[in-house]
């Protein structure tokens, strides 16, 4: 009986010894099979890029106004910029309207003024308004009716309508041009057609604002001065690159 079982175990043995190696060779015919399948390249494929970009008229003009004071104590010097920011805010409110002329206030600040010792010897601070929208006309009017504030940046650019608008039309222009491009190379090396792999999407922006002929003049005008601050928009550009690579068919 002990002779049986130990000639049993050694089958056993030697069964596991076989199995193993069969199994091992199955799997590697497996994966040798799939390997060139896996590994097999894409042909005919071609890397283009195609540009648009559109120059429109600035229609947004923001300009902003402001004043500093001192005085020995910081609750003076903040009276007297509020006294001049309402007067301002009266003068631009009157004549706001949405979209053409926006008022808003800007920044304010309050600091002290140190001595050569190192003490406070009083303070100062500043005040900011800004009036801004699509008429140039109220707006340049406006400013320069404000006498308690001077004048202290003029900037141009696009509303947001006007560049969403801007956007979309150059991004449609570039992706007709990069169509017509891989319709091109595709016929140029002989194929029919083509279809799309890959594609991005870039856009940049550049604004050309001059700077207002009468700037530093308004920011210096005497008190009974109320003319117009002159000033005259320029021009935005946007710039969409489409990019990407096609395969020919």
């Amino acid at each position: 009986m002990s002779h049986f079982s130990g000639r049993s175990a050694l089958f056993d043995r030697f069964h596991r010894y076989l199995v193993i190696p069969i199994l091992l060779i199955a799997g590697s015919a497996g994966a040798w099979a799939q390997t060139p399948q896996e590994g097999k390249e894409p042909a005919n494929i071609v890397n283009i890029a195609a540009s648009g970009f559109l120059e429109v008229q600035q229609d947004w003009l923001s300009m902003s106004l402001n004043t500093t004071r001192d005085g020995p104590d910081a609750a003076t010097v903040q009276n007297q910029l509020k006294v001049a920011l309402d007067a301002a805010l009266a003068v631009a409110k009157s004549a706001a309207q949405p979209q053409q002329m926006e008022v808003r206030t800007g920044q304010f600040s309050l600091y002290p003024r140190y001595g050569s010792n190192g003490k406070i010897n009083g303070w100062q601070g500043s005040t900011e308004l800004v009036i801004e929208g699509r008429d140039f006309a109220r707006i340049s009017t406006t400013a320069g009716k404000i006498q308690t504030l001077t004048m202290g940046h003029v900037g141009f650019s696009l509303s947001r309508e006007a560049r969403q608008k801007l956007e979309a039309d150059v991004q449609a222009l570039a992706i007709d041009r990069f169509k017509a491009r891989a319709s091109d190379v595709a016929k140029g090396f002989g194929f029919t057609g083509y279809s799309l792999r890959e594609v991005s999407i870039s856009s940049a922006d550049q604004e050309n604002a001059p700077i207002p002929m009468r700037m530093l003049a308004q920011s210096a005008k005497s008190v009974a001065d109320t003319s117009p601050v002159a000033a005259e928009a320029g021009k935005s550009m946007v710039n969409v690159t489409v990019s990407g690579s096609i395969q020919l068919r």
